[in-house]
């Protein structure tokens, strides 16, 4: 086995450690100092080369140690999209962790590629037929996750990834933003973690109170990968652009728009304020809201409907039966579970999703691509990484 870069933390570390506990050989590659940090097992092997460079010399690492599986996270990244394009052609198996495709408390795990390179089809009939065939899931416990381990983890990684770009000097981060800038808006958010979070609590109780009809939008990381290869925007202020022109046209006048930050932004860019002027520009400034923090799961169980590129939020809001259109490619975008007829028509008539089709894209997924666990907490590793291991063996275990 032979593991690219995988999230910031030490799930690539854990993952090492217990199938060389099996038996497995086991391999692993470091981009950068954060990737060195985190791994701390034998079977490293730094990568100080060009991106240019890179096919060739992992082919050559293939080669000398007879790799047959390649394990990394995301298949979007720089590094990763040449190297899964040569293990096509070397046979080798790709395994794609990923963010899980339903939340909470799942990680995705896919042969081949992911959300938008998943080989699942697009057919409603495929997958009420497939999921007819497939034993029923049993309810899987919750595992618990902690934000502060998270930005934690990330800061070491970072931290670690800036101290030692010269000894990797062809090093270049698949996000948009050097280490240090995160760092200052990271910085900046915490500071105004009391005061969004007050601002917050005060727009929902306000809604709650006054039963308003609103639409939810909730935003995606401006660095994700999703958005720039997988949607027709390059980035999240095309998209609000696009969102908030069409709900000014479009939405009745009492309706309402609640734009919600994602959780994991770094602050670099101010969304609320990037909303509020788009808003005033159409026309729409007392009629959109933008939420900067809070559990998305109330407020998705009173909207009217949700508006997504491709963000898994869309699958939370989908089993709950709240109607979904998606505007970039997304796993769950299909017939009688998405809304198709458009955005412009969706604020009028939105369409709730089939929940027997729903049902069995849920099933399939959970049998195909899909383990249970997590990223941050012991509990959560420990449960991924059991599982990961029986996906990878070709071993068969339901959630616990």
């Amino acid at each position: 086995m032979l593991l690219l870069q995988g999230l910031m933390g030490p799930l690539f570390r854990r993952l090492g450690q217990e199938l060389i506990r099996a038996g497995h050989e086991v391999h692993k590659i470091n981009f950068n100092g954060g990737d060195r940090l985190f791994w701390r097992l034998p079977g490293g092997l730094d990568y100080r080369g060009s991106l240019e460079a890179w096919p060739k010399w992992l082919e050559g690492v293939i080669r000398q140690h007879g790799v047959t599986d390649v394990a990394l996270f995301g298949d979007c990244r720089d590094h990763h999209m040449p190297a899964i394009r040569l293990c096509r052609e070397l046979g080798v198996l790709v395994h794609v962790f990923e963010e899980g495709y339903i939340r909470p408390d799942w990680v995705t795990l896919e042969l081949g590629g992911v959300n938008g390179h998943s080989t699942l089809p697009r057919d409603p009939a495929w997958y009420r037929e497939t999921a007819a065939a497939l034993p029923p899931v049993p309810p899987h416990a919750q595992v618990p996750s902690s934000f502060r381990r998270r930005a934690i983890e990330g800061l070491l990684y970072n931290a670690a990834d800036v101290l030692t770009r010269w000894y990797y000097p062809y090093w270049t981060n698949h996000r948009p933003w050097h280490p240090l800038v995160e760092a200052m808006g990271w910085a900046r958010k915490l500071r105004r973690r009391k005061e969004n979070q007050l601002h917050s609590e005060m727009l929902l109780n306000h809604t709650w109170k006054s039963e308003a009809s609103y639409f939810l939008f909730p935003l995606q990381l401006d660095s994700d990968a999703q958005i720039r290869l997988h949607s027709p925007f390059a980035g999240i202020a095309d998209a609000l652009k696009l969102v908030i022109a069409s709900f000014a046209a479009n939405a009745a006048p009492h309706i309402r728009l609640i734009v919600k930050e994602h959780p994991l932004d770094n602050g670099v860019r101010d969304w609320r304020q990037e909303t509020n002027d788009i808003a005033t520009l159409y026309g729409v400034a007392d009629r959109v809201d933008y939420l900067g923090w809070g559990d998305i799961v109330p407020v998705t169980r009173r909207a009217l409907g949700m508006i997504t590129i491709n963000s898994t939020s869309g699958t939370l809001a989908l089993a709950e039966g709240i109607p979904v259109v998606a505007l970039g490619h997304a796993i769950y975008d299909i017939a009688d579970i998405t809304f198709k007829g458009g955005l412009d028509a969706f604020w009028s008539n939105p369409t709730p999703p089939d929940p027997v089709t729903f049902a069995a894209l849920r099933r399939v997924l959970v049998d195909r691509c899909l383990i249970p666990g997590g990223f941050f907490s012991d509990e959560a590793l420990d449960k991924v990484v059991r599982h990961a291991i029986a996906r990878l063996e070709g071993r068969r275990m339901m959630p616990e």
